[in-house]
């Protein structure tokens, strides 16, 4: 891809991480499985480097505008993300946020590792009060599961006034509908497993930042702990990046639909939908006993517990012991696939008025 041109991250998505265009070169990357190379220049061992790592990380690190990082599982990439607090430090989160990050928090806040301050994002005010003293603010936007959406550019320009580091999880938004680094975060975590892999065939981490210093570091920690990604997880990850903007233009576009119908349905008590995005989620009327029904109900839904892939899911989050109880019994995340709306509809609607 020439770097003359200023091309659209549709564009940029199919183009780059690509071998240079050489007489018999192949379009596309292949899958370099090797953990030992000849002394020399270039990669001197498969736990430092890779070269179809770099080619994902080429193109993740030029969505998010910054460098990115793969690691084997977005929780190895949270883990070295909470690594950068110093030892007895506060991370401040929101009280809803992914249930593993939620989880690891909470450990190494019961062994005195950290200390975990937990806050309301949509409240403003009370997230920035809460950075008194603080060494992390950790953010999603919208949180995972109850899509509650933060000011991010008024608490990160809180945090960088205050020195404090910030991370914000991107996985919902990924690069084409959010680009935290551009509004002052320091840190970007993505689950690559979900949106920007898309096939729920893949188990992988990623971040991305623009300080090299904090680069160092995590790669450090990646190197020294093993948390490195498979060749061939990071290969199909990056052929299922290529589409992402079809994928994701049209599970958004389902999700509009099915949350504007959702919104008038009598079997529905409250839909949450912040208005971009792909995932939704309901609280049916009856409650848990309901949405369990629901669940068994569907036959074009896949009930499971991942999000983001081509097909559509939903699951009762609450089924999870991890999730706090602030979050409702009854409340089911669907995560909108890129089937035709209207066959989604008339599944999930027939679940809906049966149970």
């Amino acid at each position: 891809m020439s770097e003359d041109v200023s091309y659209s991250p549709a564009t940029r998505l199919v183009g780059l991480g690509r071998p240079a265009r050489t007489p018999g070169a192949p379009a596309g990357p292949g899958i370099e499985l090797s953990s030992t190379y000849v002394a020399g220049d270039g990669p001197a061992y498969g736990r430092f480097t890779n070269r179809t790592w770099e080619a994902l990380e080429e193109v993740l690190g030029d969505l998010e505008g910054g460098s990115a990082l793969a690691f084997g599982s977005g929780m190895a990439a949270i883990s070295a993300c909470l690594e950068l607090t110093p030892q007895g430090g506060t991370v401040v989160l929101p009280q809803h946020v992914y249930n593993g990050c939620s989880s690891l928090v909470d450990e190494l806040d019961r062994t005195d590792r950290l200390t975990a301050r937990r806050v309301d994002p949509t409240d403003t005010a009370a997230v920035v009060a809460a950075l008194a003293d603080a060494d992390l603010v950790w953010l999603e936007s919208p949180t995972n599961p109850m899509l509650e959406v933060a000011d991010l550019p008024a608490i990160l320009a809180a945090a960088r006034g205050r020195g404090v580091l910030s991370v914000v999880d991107n996985t919902f938004n990924t690069p084409l509908l959010a680009r935290p680094l551009e509004l002052g975060a320091d840190v970007v975590v993505h689950s690559v497993t979900k949106f920007l892999a898309g096939h729920s065939d893949v188990v992988l981490g990623a971040l991305v930042t623009q300080d090299s210093a904090l680069h160092a570091r995590l790669h450090s920690h990646r190197t020294l702990h093993g948390a490195i990604p498979g060749p061939h997880e990071a290969w199909l990850a990056l052929r299922g990046l290529r589409t992402l903007h079809l994928r994701l233009e049209r599970a958004c576009a389902n999700a509009a639909q099915l949350a504007e119908r959702l919104a008038g349905h009598d079997a529905v008590a409250q839909v949450r939908y912040p208005g971009f995005g792909a995932i939704i989620c309901i609280e049916p009327v009856g409650g848990r006993a309901t949405a369990e029904q629901v669940e068994r109900t569907v036959r074009l839904w896949l009930p499971a517990t991942s999000l983001g892939g081509v097909e559509s899911m939903l699951e009762r989050r609450r089924r999870h012991a991890a999730e706090p109880e602030s979050v409702p019994d009854e409340l089911l995340r669907l995560s909108v696939g890129i089937e035709d709306v209207e066959d989604l509809w008339q599944d999930l609607d027939t679940a809906l008025r049966t149970s």
